[in-house]
Formats: structure tokens, sequence, C-alpha cells
């Protein structure tokens, strides 16, 4: 089927005028993309396809209330995420809008040490983008604690705001922001263990006196 031309915005106002034709265009550009949401957070692909399939009726339903506040890819990719989400509440056994909740570890007193500190270009948020090191990610992505990567993955992945984080977690600003910052520091210590340049590496000392 050759691919339509239009914009994401352009289709989706098609898709809730002229129908099927369009809606099938919209399901073909984005599917992928949302399986790949649906996947990240959730980790199981059964749960990635319920958050695709759900994600696209919930398109189906709503194609009037786009309104181009955002763009049609961050408001589609913002669908499945809260369907992402939904699955895992209902997997621990929370109401709908259960909390993701608040622990010990949300202080900055607590962020962990650098263990393997060397020079690399790219910073985790930059090369969670290239293909070529996609793999890489998606490892240290699964090695984070479940609470830091779903912050990972909507505030620097799905570019959610701190606040619409927070509001979509059930967590104050001030806990998505630490959380964040852990996480960013967790991936750092593990890509750098691949992307790191050994020569350059410097040992920590972790004596504070």
């Amino acid at each position: 089927m050759e691919q339509s031309t239009l914009t994401d915005e352009q289709l989706i106002r098609q898709a809730s005028v002229r129908g099927f034709e369009a809606f099938q265009d919209l399901v073909e550009r984005f599917q992928d993309r949302v399986f790949a949401v649906g996947r990240r957070i959730t980790g199981n692909l059964q749960d990635a396809e319920d958050v695709t399939q759900q994600t696209f009726l919930s398109l189906i339903e709503h194609l009037d209330g786009f309104r181009g506040e955002s763009s049609a890819a961050t408001w589609i990719l913002r669908i499945a995420t809260n369907h992402a989400l939904k699955i895992l509440r209902k997997r621990r056994g929370l109401p709908l809008a259960g909390q993701m909740a608040a622990d010990a570890d949300d202080s900055y007193s607590s962020l962990p040490h650098p263990e393997f500190i060397a020079h690399w270009q790219e910073t985790p948020e930059a090369l969670v983008e290239r293909a070529e090191v996609g793999e890489q990610i998606e490892s240290a992505l699964e090695l984070l604690d479940e609470k830091y990567r779903l912050v990972f993955l909507l505030r620097d992945v799905q570019e959610l705001s701190v606040r619409e984080t927070a509001e979509a977690l059930g967590l104050t600003e001030a806990n998505v922001k630490v959380r964040l910052l852990r996480a960013r520091l967790m991936l750092r210590e593990h890509l750098t263990r691949v992307f790191g340049d050994e020569s350059t590496r410097v040992f920590p000392s972790h004596d504070h006196g």
C-alpha cells in the first residue's frame, strides 16, 4: 500500500472526517512506535500488543479531541503511555488512579556514586535515539528498577514534562526529579562501561573525610 504523504496532523483530521482508509494510514504510521512504548513500559510483549490495540481503539473514539496543542505523535504516544500505565497498575492490583508510591530513596542524599568514570561523547538521552546503540540502551533500561525506568521513559523518551510525569505516576514533582536524576546516573554508569574510553578512566574516591 502506498504511504500517505500527509503530515501526522493532517492524517488525524482526515481520519476524523473521511474515516477508515485514513485511519488505516494512521495505524500503519504509528503502530510500531506505539508497540515500542507499550513494550518498554510494561516489559511484556503480550501487554504491548494490548497497549497497541487499546491505543488505536481510543483514537477511533477521540479523533475529534485532537486540538493541536502538542504534535500528533506526542498526543498518540501519550495515549499509549496511559494505557501501558493502566496495565501496570492492574498487574499490581492497584486502582487505575493508584500511586507509584514514593519511598526513602527519593532524596538527593541517597544518590549513587559513579564507579566507572571515563569520557564519552553523548548523553544517555541522546544515545537512546540512535539505532546502532539501541540494543545496549534497551539492555540498560531493563536493568533499572521499574520506578526509575518509568520516570526516565516518560520524561526523557516520551518527553512528558516533569508535571505530566508526576501526574501520570501519582508522584510529586520533587519525587520525579530525584528519580530522573537517579535513572540518568545509573544509565550513565552502565553505558560508560560500554561506550567509555578506557584510557581516560579515572578511579573515584568516596572518602568524604
